[in-house]
């Protein structure tokens, strides 16, 4: 399924993990310009099908970006072609700090020095509590501030598709609000950008997303807008 509008479609997804099938038949669309969620309780399935996009692991199915099939990609050549993710583990280089993590993905996808600047900027300026801690290494942040530096790295490669996984998980209410506020500011600033997020707690989604998709064992409901 392919729809000029949407910068990701996703159609017929399935993955078998282990010898047990934990995604069924997921077919859903992010468009251009939107936040989309995707609602489930632990072991529904978010996780996987965010991997399953990025190509962390192996997936059956079709998975266009911008119309473009991406499915037989690898990780790297799908963030060239503009998706940033942030797991839910963040996945942070420990030794490094703030702003080597930062950089990393941007070096890796050959950016200019100069670009990789001008993206650098823009994250702390959208992410100011990044900035007073950009030369501490990661392995020293909270587990709070790690979501933070997570979402600032997706950012610095993710100019068409953002994949956000459980980013409200263990946040204190405060820097849960200040994530939330910082997500809508990325929406005025790239008004394309198209943004996935993933939660176990759909109330979380209802102020960000246009749809909010439910999946229970690993099948997707039908939208719920909000």
């Amino acid at each position: 399924m392919k729809d000029a509008c949407a910068a990701l479609s996703v159609s017929g997804l399935d993955v078998v993990l282990e010898g047990a099938r934990v995604l069924r038949n997921l077919t859903f669309q992010v468009p251009s310009g939107k936040t989309i969620g995707l609602a489930g309780h632990n072991g529904a399935g978010k996780t996987t099908t965010l991997r399953a996009l990025m190509g962390v692991v192996r997936s059956r199915g079709e998975i266009h970006l911008d119309g473009n099939a991406i499915d037989k990609m690898g990780p790297a050549e799908r963030a060239r072609r503009g998706i940033g993710y942030a797991p839910e583990d963040r996945r942070l280089i420990v030794a490094l700090n703030v702003v080597e993590n930062l950089r990393l993905p941007a070096e890796i996808r050959a950016f200019s020095a100069a670009e990789i600047e001008r993206r650098l900027q823009a994250v702390l300026e959208l992410l100011p509590e990044l900035k007073a801690l950009e030369r501490r290494p990661a392995g020293l942040l909270s587990g709070g501030q790690q979501k933070m530096a997570a979402l600032g790295r997706a950012l610095m490669v993710g100019d068409r598709l953002l994949l956000l996984d459980e980013p409200f998980q263990g946040l204190a209410p405060a820097l849960a609000r200040r994530y939330a506020e910082a997500l809508r500011t990325l929406r005025l600033q790239r008004p394309e950008l198209a943004i996935l997020i993933t939660e176990s707690n759909p109330s979380l989604l209802a102020p960000l997303a246009a749809q909010v998709y439910t999946i229970e064992r690993g099948e997707i409901r039908a939208p719920t807008q909000v």
